[in-house]
């Protein structure tokens, strides 16, 4: 499984993301214009914010489905435990505690544009074919959109043998069109070839992972491909946590996937699915 590693200042960057996005549903992003402070600085307060009980005074709304999800929250679809995990979501218009608010809202907005760059990149390789099936280009089912998720996440060090069949985040594909996952604290994650065999993901500092979603896949009729990945417990230092952030580009809920299926339904069955709902 050959995950190419762009350069944005590249000047093939558009084809060789758009074509490692194709071939294996990720590729890893260097040299990207995200503050690599600022990535620092979201990791250590927000470290800190997982570290006090506080963080009980953000419990989630079961409806707008933001602020802080206690862990064993949620499950991948069809896996039999819960992700061994704990997470706080951002949304433009949610809950952010005040002294992270400045920070994590730049580093948001950062991530969103990046992504919808990404997107553009991703729609000028398109077959014609794929396009003209498009509702809009895939770049234009962001405009006004309000549903991109900003995910912070905690994975505690591990308790044991209390969980013998979980793991801190089973296999599972994303819902939206990309994920852009800031590189997590400690390695992990692995995604899945075609045949069926695991693949570790590099996580160094500066990288940005790029994965494809469902909602991607199914708008393109599967030329950008939801790739299956997870995060796999560590076996040696087990006492210490992971931290990572994903941000993932949501299009507006009216978009219409496939005719008559939209973002929004796809993306309440799923919640459905995975025990948010």
């Amino acid at each position: 499984m050959l995950v190419k590693t762009v350069d944005y200042h590249d000047t093939n960057a558009r084809k060789m993301l758009a074509s490692s996005l194709h071939e294996t549903g990720f590729a890893i992003l260097v040299n990207h214009p995200v503050s690599s402070e600022r990535i620092a600085e979201a990791y250590e307060q927000w470290g800190a914010f997982f570290a006090d009980n506080k963080k009980q005074d953000w419990l989630r709304d079961p409806d707008l489905q933001d602020g802080y999800f206690p862990f064993k929250s949620e499950n991948a679809k069809d896996a039999p435990a819960k992700d061994l995990k704990e997470f706080f979501h951002v949304y433009p218009w949610g809950r952010v505690p005040s002294d992270l608010e400045a920070m994590t809202r730049q580093l948001y907005q950062d991530l969103f544009s990046l992504g919808v760059e990404l997107l553009e990149w991703l729609d000028e390789a398109l077959p014609e074919p794929i396009k003209a099936k498009l509702s809009d280009s895939l770049s234009a089912m962001m405009q006004s959109s309000q549903q991109s998720l900003f995910r912070i996440l905690h994975y505690p060090p591990l308790q044991g043998d209390a969980e013998p069949n979980a793991i801190r985040a089973a296999a599972h594909e994303d819902i939206n069109l990309i994920t852009l996952l800031l590189a997590g604290s400690k390695p992990g994650l692995e995604a899945m070839d075609r045949d069926g065999n695991w693949h570790s993901i590099s996580c160094d500092p500066g990288m940005i992972t790029i994965n494809n979603g469902d909602m991607l896949a199914l708008a393109t009729d599967g030329y950008y491909p939801s790739t299956k990945h997870r995060v796999i417990n560590p076996e040696e230092d087990t006492n210490s946590s992971r931290y990572s952030m994903p941000m993932f580009l949501h299009p507006r809920p009216e978009v219409e996937l496939t005719p008559g299926f939209t973002a929004d339904m796809f993306l309440q069955q799923r919640l459905n699915e995975i025990g948010l709902k």
